[in-house]
């Protein structure tokens, strides 16, 4: 197939009768990661703790109490769109995901750009969760030593969280380095005990309501449930935008594929069992949060914007008394596992993008001790690590405004996959009527949303008051953040292209004839 220093060599024949599906090999440990290890994975990659911390009380800001209701619309392009990607590596289970699948569907160019998107996607919140990782850090202590805010403050001198953000980045890269069996031990811990506190925290908030000593107890109704009692289109699609952030993260499973075991079938399911996960474990939190703090303006109410940035940490102390510590902990917890687990997605499209002559060939480099990508892992450490330094002392503002352009990223690179699956089936749409929904209804809907998202957020993002107010050139800084990373993915590809024409030539990865590829599905 290939050396552990070059692209990709002749592509081996794989799938039914012979028929090459243009996948290799790339030197990856085979095998290693079962069901359990993967959705574990995936659910620490989405980072529940850190996520919600921040997402919930925006949410609130947009549709009150229908939080619930806007989970679930945002879980259901999520579940549709990873129908497709498993339909996608049932028949071509490769690490390069996104990258590998458009190229096989729409040619090298969609390829490259899909997979620039994940990259990108993946680099600005490396960033952001190891400055999360910093700020729970100094407040835990905070906690413990009880000196209310004075070691917390130090979290925001830049040049203290920016030395002791590389420090967080640097023990995740160590980690991701080494094998995958490390990456899983370390994750079982971590995750077990994120998810473990937030079920407490939520069972606590429900037992003060039940008491009648919540701060301000909400009955829980079903109108909570119904994104149609959401007052506007517009908090719909504000509130929509927040939920695909907080469930980004389950194709993590994904480009695991060639180091799990049976590799055709574990990385879908445990996608579909990392997002239905994920959903329960949100709707819990959710709710008891409302029911216990309501969405009142002041005090511990969730619509209070004073806390709102973090809403955990003002509700802990209520909730769980002197046993508040562990709130911080979880989602310091939480946001330093996901800055480990995530490095595995850019690595990996980076070392299929490397491999199949995308990019330079050092991408390709799997390290011979542990059989990871290890240059590739070594650069998306050392990307983030640059960009969150200089965002920190350039901007702390658009460093934030980098968390909506996350959104569009996703939206970006999700939406391509999803449209790559309904493309690359197109010739098996009507063989039986589950091929129907999986490679057809089901991805294109999630496709089509994933889009309009990302269209609607680009437009109103080019208002100079959207996100933070931050503005470049009369232009928002998301706009100029999204459409920056785009344009640059463009540039470099070209250059690629005048570097290394193999790959976009279809040398290396070629355009997929899809009639010829059926298998049978049942």
């Amino acid at each position: 197939m290939s050396d552990h220093r070059g692209a990709a060599a002749p592509l081996a024949p794989v799938g039914e009768k012979g028929a090459p599906t243009g996948l290799s090999t790339k030197g990856l440990s085979a095998g290693t990661v079962g069901l359990i290890g993967a959705v574990v994975i995936g659910i620490s990659c989405i980072a529940p703790a850190y996520t919600l911390t921040a997402a919930l009380g925006p949410t609130v800001s947009e549709v009150g109490f229908q939080v619930p209701a806007i989970i679930l619309v945002g879980f259901i392009p999520m579940l549709l769109v990873a129908f497709g990607y498993r339909e996608l590596n049932r028949q071509m289970p490769d690490s390069g995901t996104s990258f590998t699948w458009a190229a096989r569907a729409f040619g090298p160019w969609v390829g490259w750009m899909a997979g620039w998107g994940l990259i990108a996607a993946t680099i600005l919140v490396l960033s952001n969760l190891a400055g999360i990782a910093v700020e729970f850090l100094f407040l835990l202590i905070d906690q413990i030593a009880g000196s209310p805010g004075t070691i917390a403050e130090l979290a925001f001198n830049p040049f203290i969280n920016v030395a002791v953000c590389l420090l967080f980045m640097l023990g995740a890269t160590a980690i991701s380095y080494r094998d995958m069996q490390t990456t899983q031990k370390l994750q079982y811990v971590l995750v077990t005990f994120q998810v473990l506190v937030l079920v407490i925290f939520s069972v606590a908030a429900f037992v003060h309501v039940a008491q009648g000593n919540a701060f301000d107890a909400s009955p829980v109704e079903l109108s909570w449930f119904n994104p149609f009692a959401v007052g506007s289109l517009s908090a719909v699609v504000a509130g929509l935008s927040l939920s695909i952030f907080i469930f980004w993260g389950w194709d993590v499973t994904l480009t695991m594929n060639e180091e799990t075991k049976n590799p055709e079938k574990t990385p879908g399911r445990a996608a579909t069992l990392t997002v239905i996960t994920i959903v329960v474990l949100y709707l819990l939190i959710s709710v008891s949060l409302l029911a216990y703090a309501g969405t009142g303006a002041a005090g511990l109410g969730l619509g209070n914007e004073d806390i709102q940035a973090n809403v955990f940490f003002f509700l802990s102390g209520p909730v769980l008394g002197p046993f508040a510590f562990l709130v911080s902990l979880a989602v310091l917890t939480s946001s330093a596992s996901s800055l480990q687990s995530t490095f595995v997605s850019p690595a990996r499209t980076l070392l299929a993008m490397g491999h199949y002559g995308a990019l330079p060939p050092r991408f390709a480099e799997v390290s011979p001790r542990f059989f990871t990508p290890g240059f590739a892992t070594i650069v998306s450490a050392i990307v983030a690590s640059v960009f969150y330094t200089i965002m920190r002392f350039v901007n702390e503002n658009v460093l934030w405004d980098t968390i909506t352009t996350l959104g569009m990223m996703i939206c970006f690179y999700y939406g391509i996959t999803a449209f790559a699956c309904v493309w690359y089936f197109r010739k098996q749409w009507f063989d039986s009527a589950r091929n129907v929904f999986f490679t057809l209804l089901f991805p294109l809907i999630g496709g089509i949303i994933l889009a309009a998202l990302f269209v609607i957020t680009l437009i109103e993002s080019m208002d100079p008051g959207y996100g933070s107010g931050t503005e470049w050139f009369g232009l928002g800084s998301v706009f100029v953040l999204g459409v920056g990373i785009i344009g640059l993915g463009i540039v470099i590809m070209i250059w690629q292209r005048i570097k290394r024409p193999a790959y976009f030539l279809g040398e290396t990865l070629s355009l997929d004839a899809p009639a010829s590829l059926r298998r049978a599905r049942r």
